[in-house]
């Protein structure tokens, strides 16, 4: 049976599955009935001087039926006291002292106040400490957040000031609004930090009312940049954080787009120790992290992996500079005809937005019954223009009607690098 424990800068959660500093981890509350519905740890929505938040303050964009594949907020840290927030943190740490209490730190960037709010929250029982350099709205502009960790300097010198009392591991949170996030980790890892976390949210506007013109959220008929996050934002996650894997050495925590198991093992595939999850909780609740625990366990007997250090970074020495690639690995596309229901939706995709490698089939003839009984007429690849690009397997309906198969092309590999003499 996997063992979903984790070993954490030798801190031991029950298992990967952590809720992110946010609106789900607002209060003592929330983190109890969080941990008893089967979350391994929480990290406490940031702790700072409490501000006023604004109302509304979500905004969320919708695919095809689906709620909220991308969620922007303009809310910002805590807006209780840190005197409540600590008292909380001590309840919480008392009823279950086996789960991990992180502490999300954000205050302005003087040496005392930083050192001094280190020392209450591990006063309180904060198994760790995250300090928020994320944030991209709201404390940014009050030289907070983002501000912070968009400056290689200031991340490696505020790390440093709470590693100079810090008892417990320090964690930076780091900001994906940069132009090289392994610059900041890097930054993070020689101030100190014991871990990383990443990604924060994404500066974003989600939307135009095109009747008032005022963006979304509403402000009384005004708004500003916010953070997304939410399943949009996985990929973009994925690629950050198998960058920072490769340049330090300090554990990940993996934060970004995960609502179920898979996008959790993906990011332990790419260096993550353990992962938090927000946007998820925020929309279906708590009890998520059970079919995210059955899920991760499943898939780990399947594949005989009995630990999650088993499979963790996995998929790094798989994630390449595009000069290192084969150029003279070559696929092409192979339409089922028994699964095919003549959409003629991959050749419309192909005629127009690819390689013109799909013939449209002949409506007078080229028929035949697929396993539905149905009339179709399929399209035909045609092999010598497909160049593999995927696109008709992306939009065809029919899950593997069409896949893409390895041809031999008679050619040793070949990357760019070693075509222009820059390979080693």
């Amino acid at each position: 049976m996997a063992d979903l424990k984790t070993n954490f800068c030798g801190l031991q959660s029950p298992n990967p599955f952590w809720l992110a500093s946010g609106p789900p981890t607002n209060t003592g509350g929330q983190v109890m009935r969080a941990f008893e519905a089967g979350w391994g740890g929480a990290v406490w929505k940031t702790i700072g001087d409490p501000i006023r938040n604004t109302s509304s303050r979500y905004g969320a964009i919708d695919l095809n039926g689906v709620k909220m594949m991308g969620l922007n907020n303009i809310e910002l840290i805590s807006d209780r006291s840190i005197e409540t927030n600590l008292r909380e943190i001590t309840e919480v740490k008392k009823r279950f002292p086996k789960h991990l209490v992180i502490a999300s730190l954000m205050v302005e960037s003087k040496r005392e106040v930083w050192q001094d709010i280190v020392r209450r929250a591990e006063d309180a029982g904060s198994d760790a400490l995250e300090l928020n350099f994320g944030c991209p709205h709201g404390m940014s502009e009050r030289g907070m957040g983002a501000a912070v960790g968009q400056v290689p300097e200031y991340t490696e010198m505020i790390t440093s000031w709470a590693k100079q009392v810090a008892q417990t591991p320090v964690i930076s949170k780091l900001t994906p609004n940069v132009t090289d996030i392994t610059r900041i980790a890097a930054a993070a890892e020689q101030g100190g930090a014991d871990a990383v976390s990443l990604i924060n949210t994404i500066n974003s506007l989600m939307s135009v009312d095109l009747e008032s013109f005022a963006p979304t959220p509403n402000v009384a008929g005004k708004s500003s940049h916010g953070g997304y996050c939410g399943p949009a934002v996985k990929p973009i996650a994925l690629h950050l954080i198998s960058s920072v894997a490769k340049k330090i050495k300090i554990p990940i925590v993996g934060i970004g787009g995960i609502g179920n198991w898979r996008d959790a093992a993906e990011h332990i595939a790419v260096g993550a120790t353990c992962v938090q999850v927000c946007t998820a909780a925020m929309h279906y609740g708590f009890r998520i992290v059970e079919d995210m625990a059955d899920g991760l366990a499943a898939y780990m007997d399947d594949h005989a992996y009995g630990r999650i250090e088993d499979f963790r970074g996995r998929a790094i020495p798989n994630v390449l500079d595009w000069g290192d690639l084969d150029l003279n690995y070559k696929v092409i596309a192979r339409i089922d005809r028994e699964l095919c229901i003549g959409c003629q939706l991959c050749y419309a995709a192909c005629e127009d937005g690819a390689h013109q490698a799909i013939e449209r089939a002949d409506a007078t003839g080229g028929g035949k019954k697929n396993t539905n009984g149905m009339g179709v007429h399929v399209p035909r690849i045609i092999d010598e223009e497909c160049v593999g690009c995927n696109l008709c397997a992306l939009v065809c309906p029919v899950d593997r009607c069409i896949t893409m198969v390895q041809v031999d092309t008679g050619l040793p590999p070949m990357s760019w690098k070693q075509r222009t003499g820059q390979a080693g």
